[in-house]
């Protein structure tokens, strides 16, 4: 239990880790890559790690320096898994390894915690079907434990249902270039998150590989392609950074954080739109982006291009002038909390009359007062109504380490705002 203090904040200057999205797929495509990759400013967390330990499982010789990652590629060519690949709750983990394990040798079985076990992969496993891999569900249920059986991809034509994870589409694509006859896959629904999907084809294009998209309708990759050996950087994490422009948002402070750009491809950088939106001041400088908070007014806004930071809106808009809308994020019921509901659960703790509907939230913004916040063990969850104790008295968050699976320093940044 940790319990916020609830004491001025001091206009601040921040900085936040590597970009878990950027890391995730740094990670993979310097792995498959054909010789030594430099990679620096990774993300350094709970999920990033076990995404780094199954890689290592499969082969991949990984030497961790004090401000790099080294890491040897394997050319696309992973070899076997001496057991079961355990991947948490890293649902980045899950998907994204998915298709890579296709790519290697034998049977890799990938499992996780009982809150992944119901997280859905069925669609993502019935398009790696359509590619010639012999893939399935342990239970025949769509979610892990998986089975992935390696061995020479043939690939061409798939169609995807992407209306639940990008990550579907981005697991297809990373694998895409060491498929025999390359990859076309057509994304017959959705996709959400499409920001997600534009960051996947950033690294691969910044790795040397070509995609050829039309739209968010089809993506091809040619075969015959690898992913290039050399120097590379995570840029900051914008998901990570929305706490810290919060912070400023609900107190009227001004809240800098350091690396970060209104034009990264990172859809959560949306936030900033949205607070402006809201009331607040949003300022570029050339090393980072601030926010200072003002008088605060409800809004309506499509959320579906940044989903991660909707916990963090909706603690602002429990701080805002009427009823905030927040709408097409239906697929954050499945994410590690069905994090509809638990912000729901939790605001109205608070006093703050906030419900769900079939594709979203609706916060009317008053006076919050103190609460023991349940975390569900979600680190967004715990992150964002932090938040709420810069404002309210006798905020608590149970639970406090899940921070760990994103933002293991979470606690020491937060405090420097004081």
């Amino acid at each position: 239990m940790r319990e916020i203090q609830n004491r001025p904040i001091t206009d601040s200057t921040v900085t936040v880790p590597g970009s878990k999205s950027y890391t995730h797929r740094s990670l993979i495509a310097a792995a498959l890559s054909d010789g030594t990759c430099e990679l620096a400013n990774c993300l350094d967390s709970e999920d990033t790690r076990l995404t780094r330990k199954a890689l290592a499982q499969m082969g991949v010789k990984i030497i961790e320096g004090r401000d790099t990652i080294t890491i040897h590629g394997m050319g696309g060519a992973l070899s076997p898994a001496s057991g079961p690949i355990y991947l948490g709750n890293s649902g980045t983990s899950m998907r994204l390894l998915a298709g890579v394990a296709a790519l290697g040798k034998g049977v890799y079985t990938l499992t996780g915690t009982e809150r992944m076990a119901e997280r859905p992969v069925g669609d993502l496993l019935d398009s790696l079907v359509q590619l010639g891999v012999d893939a399935r569900s342990v239970k025949n249920n769509g979610c892990p434990p998986i089975e992935i059986h390696g061995g020479e991809v043939p690939g061409g034509k798939a169609d995807l249902k992407c209306e639940i994870s990008s990550q579907y589409l981005s697991s297809l694509l990373l694998a895409g270039p060491y498929m025999k006859n390359g990859l076309d896959v057509s994304v017959i629904e959705g996709p959400v998150s499409k920001p997600y999907i534009d960051m996947t084809v950033d690294i691969m294009t910044d790795f040397g590989v070509a995609v050829d998209r039309d739209g968010y309708n089809r993506f091809q990759v040619a075969p015959g392609q690898c992913y290039k050996s050399g120097p590379y950087r995570v840029e900051s994490d914008a998901s990570q950074a929305s706490y810290f422009w919060a912070a400023a948002a609900v107190t009227g402070q001004t809240v800098k954080v350091l690396g970060m750009s209104e034009d990264s491809r990172q859809g959560d950088v949306g936030l900033l739109k949205v607070l402006s939106q809201m009331g607040c001041r949003v300022t570029q400088d050339k090393d980072g982006v601030a926010v200072t908070g003002g008088d605060l007014s409800a809004v309506t806004v499509d959320m579906a291009d940044m989903p991660d930071v909707v916990p963090t809106l909706a603690v602002v808009a429990a701080f805002a002038k009427g009823t905030t809308r927040i709408y097409n994020v239906a697929h954050l019921k499945a994410k590690e909390s069905d994090r509809l509901s638990a912000v729901a659960n939790e605001l109205t703790k608070m006093g703050i009359s906030a419900a769900c509907e079939d594709d979203g939230l609706f916060i009317t913004g008053g006076s919050p007062h103190g609460a023991e916040i349940e975390t569900y063990d979600d680190h967004r969850i715990a992150m964002s109504f932090a938040v709420a104790g810069l404002r309210v008295s006798g905020i608590s968050i149970r639970n406090e380490q899940c921070v760990e699976k994103s933002f293991p320093d979470y606690w020491d940044v937060f405090d420097s705002l004081y």
